[in-house]
């Protein structure tokens, strides 16, 4: 019996080791990931927290502060990065409201075994130009009063508070377009001025998201290979400084901006940098494991760039595909995951970025919705509400893969009305009624699928998802199925 229990002692010691070598060493050094919840079907926050161990992910950077995801990151010892809207701003200017919110989603998690909460974001990419200036004399405000609120709450030495920007905050002359002409916009430079001393002051990271993505989508005369990693023929010469690819270049012409205002050793946190997998002729797993495969074997390296070589950190964007995000900047926008909507690993990447080999690890445990799909009913008669309904069930479903140059692009009229319908219908939970639409639909339990395109099942709500936005959730159940059934 003594043996036994020895034995039984030894096992859960190694499996504890192993276990404290994989949290730790199958990762980049620090790598953290953005986990994003604006999806119709989301996974278990748990079984969330858990993929982020299985795959030694230290940090975890939120939009928000949601009470089911902060539980179940509750004695991870991760890193968190908790978040407040934008819509959420003009509060944050009325200090007693910064204080209550920092009582509520801070202190209140901020206790031994708790949330290993590291940073406030406030807001996110507030000064956007299409936004309008809508967020532009509320961020700086609710920046100082929530450092403020810290402060009083005696957490400002372990919790900074900082504000995640666009690159679009800063640029370089049309005249002379390299990193070290690098100036905050002009419409914006004395806020921004203000809100670097602010940060500056408080010890807090200037945090930017970086898309080498969004140069290719956004000009179509982008050098193609200048937005990965791997070499370009004919890099910038910047005064005998050589950049080989779009990230570096504009990392470091933020840094030449912040060095013009007197801020140029400011540590620079990378709040946003990822490539998406589909919405997009350029966007697909082929150039995600491209992009990847030059960026984590350079953070695992502490290369840096040429103005900042060392470490940076950096939080890759996103953990899951979202299928209810706005669509208003591209298709792409639902497609930023490194996992699928279920949790499944879409291609092939060594998070380690030693060549170990060590590949992502699939959420477990997840249950889906029965074997069947609504496709387009070949015996329909009356086409002519055909197109209408399509763009119904498009209206309350994800049919970004549907776009140009995207993975289900390639199929007749016939398979474009299937895959609009199945997305519909798995969105309502597989509701028979929701595969109606006028008699153009009927159900089926044989895939549908083709060799590139995906006809999905979703997951099971019932079983797998603990989350689910509540706006969305009362248009999906009170929205049904009028006036296309």
């Amino acid at each position: 019996m003594v043996m036994v229990m020895e034995k039984g002692w030894f096992l859960r010691w190694v499996f504890m080791v192993i276990g404290v070598m994989g949290y730790w060493g199958w990762c980049v050094e620090g790598l953290g990931v953005n986990w994003g919840t604006q999806a119709t079907h989301q996974l278990r926050a748990d079984t969330v927290v858990q993929m982020l161990k299985d795959n030694g992910i230290q940090k975890v950077k939120l939009f928000d502060a949601d009470e089911a995801c902060m539980n179940a990151l509750s004695g991870s010892e991760i890193e968190v990065m908790v978040a407040i809207p934008n819509n959420q701003l003009a509060m944050m200017v009325n200090y007693d409201r910064a204080l209550q919110w920092v009582k509520k989603n801070v202190t209140r998690y901020s206790f031994r075994g708790g949330v290993n909460i590291k940073y406030v974001a406030v807001g996110n990419e507030p000064f956007l130009k299409s936004y309008n200036g809508s967020f532009m004399n509320v961020t700086l405000p609710a920046l100082q009063n929530i450092q403020n609120a810290l402060t009083a709450a005696g957490l400002a030495d372990s919790i900074k508070a900082t504000v995640p920007l666009n690159a679009d905050v800063y640029e370089s002359p049309p005249n002379n377009p390299v990193p070290s002409a690098g100036i905050f916009r002009p419409d914006i430079s004395d806020l921004m001025t203000q809100i670097v001393q602010f940060l500056a002051k408080n010890n807090a990271p200037f945090t930017v998201n970086i898309y080498p993505f969004l140069s290719l989508y956004s000009n179509e005369d982008f050098p193609f290979d200048y937005a990965f990693f791997d070499g370009v023929a004919n890099p910038i010469n910047d005064n005998g400084v050589l950049y080989t690819n779009v990230f570096d270049a504009n990392f470091d012409t933020l840094v030449c901006a912040l060095k013009k205002v007197g801020y140029g050793n400011i540590p620079i946190l990378v709040g946003e940098v990822g490539w998406p997998t589909d919405g997009d002729k350029n966007a697909n797993a082929a150039n995600a494991f491209r992009f990847y495969n030059g960026l984590l074997p350079r953070l695992a390296l502490n290369k840096g760039t040429p103005l900042r070589p060392g470490y940076i950190e950096v939080y890759l964007f996103g953990l899951i595909d979202e299928d209810a995000k706005s669509i208003a900047p591209g298709n792409f926008e639902r497609h930023w995951g490194i996992f699928g909507y279920d949790g499944k690993p879409k291609f092939a990447m060594d998070i380690s970025g030693k060549g170990q080999n060590q590949l992502l690890v699939g959420a477990q445990n997840v249950h889906y919705l029965d074997s069947k799909w609504c496709m387009f009913n070949p015996d329909a008669q009356d086409l002519s509400q055909l197109a209408d309904n399509i763009n119904y069930a498009c209206t309350f479903a994800d049919c970004t893969s549907l776009g140009y140059g995207s993975s289900c692009n390639n199929l007749d009229a016939n398979g474009n009305a299937s895959y609009a319908f199945n997305m519909y219908f798995q969105t309502q939970d597989q509701n028979d009624m929701a595969c109606n639409f006028q008699g153009l639909a009927r159900l089926t339990t044989s895939n549908i699928s083709t060799s590139t395109c995906n006809f999905m099942i979703q997951i099971n709500p019932s079983l797998s998802s603990s989350l689910r936005p509540p706006i969305l959730a009362f248009l999906l159940v009170t929205l049904p199925l009028i006036p296309f059934l």
